[in-house]
């Protein structure tokens, strides 16, 4: 398939890509204080739906909505106290993840970032 023909982020970047950056992100969220806490249960099953949301989330395959129905992020993380500051902490940990993985060096990670960050003020629930 040509570049000319990809059409979605998923398309450009890949699902290897998105498994990196699953995997490289992570470790940040687990050694962050203000997020760690958050993140309780069984990380690898945390890392399969976050694999599984960023696919979907980039035009790839629905593969959370097939397992899970819709996303409804928002919803799904209102039992979590979100307030500016740890979505600032997320972002921080995400773009760090990107970085390391070379998405911020393409233009569908570029892009793909900026919409992760829509989302990070989107789910903010808490002063």
């Amino acid at each position: 398939m040509s570049k000319s023909n990809l059409t979605t982020i998923f398309d450009q970047i890949g699902a290897e890509k998105i498994e990196e950056l699953v995997l490289a992100f992570y470790p940040k969220v687990y050694s962050d204080p203000d997020l760690s806490p958050l993140f309780e249960g069984d990380i690898q099953e945390i890392m399969r739906k976050q694999r599984m949301f960023l696919t979907q989330f980039t035009g790839g395959p629905a593969l959370y909505s097939q397992e899970f129905g819709p996303p409804a992020m928002r919803e799904r993380h209102l039992p979590f106290e979100i307030t500016p500051w740890r979505a600032q902490c997320w972002l921080r940990c995400m773009k760090e993840a990107f970085e390391e993985v070379g998405l911020n060096q393409q233009p569908a990670g570029v892009l793909f970032y900026s919409k992760l960050e829509q989302v990070a003020g989107i789910m903010i629930n808490s002063a």
